[in-house]
Order: structure tokens, then sequence, then C-alpha cells
């Protein structure tokens, strides 16, 4: 995300706090909060592909792996 776009959702959330957003804004705020959610999970997810945990054996796994969900 650019610093623009940061910006943008800076001067939205002013604004709306101020004085409210007409409709136009308040899709432009959703559309740009989605997008930086969408950018803040992906980088969160990359961390997560980096991180280890060591069990009680010794042995050393991915988070992902040692955290993956079971089915039932």
């Amino acid at each position: 995300m650019d610093k623009k776009m940061l910006e943008r959702i800076g001067e939205l959330a002013r604004k709306k706090k101020a004085e409210g957003l007409t409709p136009e804004e308040l899709s432009e705020q959703k559309e740009l909060y989605a997008i930086y959610l969408g950018e803040i999970r992906q980088q969160f997810n990359s961390t997560l592909d980096n991180v280890s945990v060591k069990n009680k054996d010794g042995s050393v796994v991915p988070f992902k792996t040692a955290y993956k969900k079971q089915d039932k």
C-alpha cells in the first residue's frame, strides 16, 4: 500500500468523524479498508510462513503445519 492510499484513509476517517461522508466517500473508504486489510493479512501470513515450532521431542516443524486445523 502506498503512502497516498494511507493518507487518503486518514483523510476520510477524519472527515467522517468531523462532518460525515457522502455515499461516494463511504464507498471509497470501504474499498480502501478492504485493500488495507487484505495487505495486512498477506503480510501476517508471510510472517507465519517463516515461523517454526519446536516440539517437546525436539523436532522443528513449520507453524502452519503444527497448528493446522484438523477436519472432524
